[in-house]
């Protein structure tokens, strides 16, 4: 009897683990008291809504400092052309400054159970792609937040660089060219692709990433029937807008 219990404990923990979890897309801003995107009070929402993870945009300014912002711009101001002193011209809609990297992963450490993951965005060159890698990376370990951080990344180069610099590092590619195969080639941990490439062009990927060992993750998942087709597909997490509703489905 003993051991069937047993049997039974450890069929229910690989059941547990097998479950599609959730992803706040650019933390959680569709709350009861609406947050901006990327802002430090939406991931407190992602936080306090204890998903997996919550999803933040990282750019680099002109003076070298990564800051929370998804855009190109910054109102009318090029975030890549620009200061951080003068970014803080122009607050968010909440009042908050635009964020650092650095004042995101202080608030991450508030809250372990809720890991950060980071995107890492495209520069205009390698050289300037390679310096947001080493200065995120500097940043997590200074808060030694390595364990409970993530990344993603549109660029190559960047997941690329993570891995050289930290080949612990979770990185996943978003771009959606790659193949299941060509991504364990390249020494990445999965695929993050929009959803219509895995349930419509590619409906294949998640099964083969799997068979691979690699993780898989969708956006932009809002549509619950989207969400219940790819987690039937087995997938394992999915970046969504509406996490509140996904986290019950």
């Amino acid at each position: 009897m003993k051991r069937f219990f047993l049997i039974i404990l450890g069929l229910a923990s690989v059941l547990m683990n097998a479950q599609t979890q959730i992803i706040a897309h650019r933390g959680y801003f569709r709350a009861e008291t609406p947050a901006p995107q990327n802002s430090i009070e939406a991931l407190k929402n992602a936080q306090q809504l204890m998903v997996y993870g919550s999803e933040v945009d990282i750019r680099l300014t002109a003076d070298g400092v990564p800051v929370a912002v998804h855009d190109e711009h910054h109102g009318d101001m090029e975030v890549s052309e620009t200061s951080y002193a003068g970014l803080l011209k122009l607050k968010l809609s909440n009042g908050e400054n635009l964020p650092t990297l650095e004042s995101y992963v202080q608030q991450a450490t508030q809250n372990d159970a809720v890991k950060l993951i980071v995107e890492l965005k495209p520069a205009k060159s390698p050289e300037l792609e390679t310096m947001l890698v080493q200065k995120a990376s500097d940043i997590i370990q200074k808060y030694n937040q390595e364990l409970h951080t993530e990344f993603i990344s549109f660029s190559l180069h960047i997941c690329k660089e993570i891995k050289r610099l930290r080949p612990d590092a979770v990185v996943l590619y978003l771009n959606g060219d790659l193949s299941p195969t060509q991504l364990k080639a390249a020494g990445l941990n999965g695929l993050d692709y929009h959803y219509k490439i895995l349930t419509e062009t590619q409906p294949d990927w998640i099964r083969e990433a799997g068979e691979l060992g690699l993780i898989t993750n969708s956006w932009t998942v809002n549509d619950p029937q989207i969400y219940q087709q790819l987690k039937n597909k087995g997938i394992n997490f999915v970046t969504t807008d509406v996490p509140n509703i996904l986290k019950n489905k």
